[in-house]
């Protein structure tokens, strides 16, 4: 992480004249498949079911149109946020993913020096290597967020908080939409399973967890608490009569309740329901730089980036993840600019207008020029 001063990329005259390797997002997502057998593969694109609520994620951005104003001048354009006390390059938090082993051996630590190295946010799975402390000592400087499924009692969850707490984290998060864990048909029709699902052990304390869990955490810990899973305005009202300070709109990238809504279409509900007594985080297939700046106009202030995430660190590590956050920026200060805006703080939902999604929805749909090749189960 710099010292808060967000860094300008060096920009080429015309794209595509460097010697860099990835200029497009989608180059991420090819050079990952050639890397990747198919059980790592399916672990980043497939969801439940019948992964309607992940194709929905990304119908909702789609229909969504944008409004942009002219003749103003945009000469100079900051993508930049600051949330947590500190300025941020983008308004951009790599998601929480867990077995991040699978895709780099440096896994959560790789991801997380990245993103402080960039200047994003970075929120580390609690079934992610290399763990807590490991992360925090390979990335001191970044932003960090911890995230947590609950797999023990009351005490298990305090001493995990006073972990979170000692090692500089500047948040904690309570995922709270996994109470069961879902159907994954790709992995069930190869009769695979993950071998840190075999060793999982403590799921009945996640199915049975309540909002007296967030109460403890707040009564008795002085750090920001971020409750990840929200996706309706009743339990909203819910988390910010216990104080919670950030309001995480997700559906597990479609990954656990099948037929759920878009995380975009869930947003508005949210945002209203808040009105500005909490903060906003939210994910769910956002991975191109027009996607985080809809979230950002509809009122979100973090956007959480998952699944792309995955593709650069299985691509290029460390590095990939790196570069995966200086195109989205070269995309969204391009957008923005297009849009007539300047800064972040301009955007509302003036600049948004209702659409029609031109492409079918899918995992790759927001890369039209890649053809991934459909795996016969």
């Amino acid at each position: 992480m710099n010292d808060g001063t967000p860094l300008q990329p060096a920009r080429n005259v015309e794209l595509g004249a460097s010697g860099e390797e990835f200029q497009n997002l989608h180059e991420f997502v090819r050079k990952a498949r050639s890397r990747l057998n198919q059980n790592a593969w399916d672990y980043i694109v497939g969801a439940s079911e019948t992964e309607t609520t992940m194709r929905r994620n990304r119908m909702a951005l789609d229909e969504i149109a944008f409004r942009p104003r002219v003749l103003r001048n945009v000469a100079e354009v900051d993508a930049s946020t600051e949330v947590f006390g500190r300025r941020l390059r983008l308004p951009v938090m790599i998601a929480p993913v867990g077995a991040l082993e699978i895709f780099d051996p440096d896994s959560g630590a790789a991801v997380a020096r990245g993103a402080g190295q960039f200047g994003a946010a970075h929120m580390l799975s609690s079934v992610s290597e290399p763990g807590l402390e490991a992360t925090a000592k390979a990335a001191p400087a970044a932003l960090r967020i911890y995230q947590l499924y609950v797999r023990g009692d009351d005490a298990f969850v305090e001493d995990v908080v006073r972990r979170t707490i000692d090692n500089g984290y500047a948040a904690f998060c309570l995922t709270v939409d996994t109470a069961h864990y879902s159907r994954r048909e790709r992995d069930i029709a190869k009769r695979y399973v993950r071998e840190s699902r075999i060793r999982a052990t403590g799921g009945d304390f996640q199915k049975g967890l309540e909002w007296r869990t967030v109460k403890l955490i707040k009564d008795k810990y002085k750090i920001p608490l971020v409750l990840k899973g929200i996706a309706t305005a009743e339990d909203a009202a819910i988390a910010l009569d216990h104080g919670v300070d950030w309001i995480y709109v997700s559906n597990h990238g479609g990954r656990q309740l099948d037929h759920g809504r878009g995380a975009m279409h869930v947003l508005p509900e949210i945002v209203d329901a808040v009105a500005g007594r909490a903060k906003i985080m939210v994910d769910g297939s956002f991975c191109r730089g027009t996607d985080i700046v809809k979230a950002i106009a509809s009122g979100a202030d973090l956007v959480g980036i998952g699944r792309l995430q995955c593709w650069a660190l299985a691509a290029a590590g460390e590095a990939g993840v790196v570069r995966m956050l200086e195109l989205l920026e070269d995309e969204m200060i391009r957008c923005l600019g297009l849009l007539g805006v300047t800064s972040l703080a301009e955007l509302d939902k003036s600049y948004l207008h209702a659409a029609t999604p031109t492409n079918p929805p899918s995992a790759f749909s927001a890369f039209p020029l890649l053809d991934i090749e459909p795996y016969r189960y």
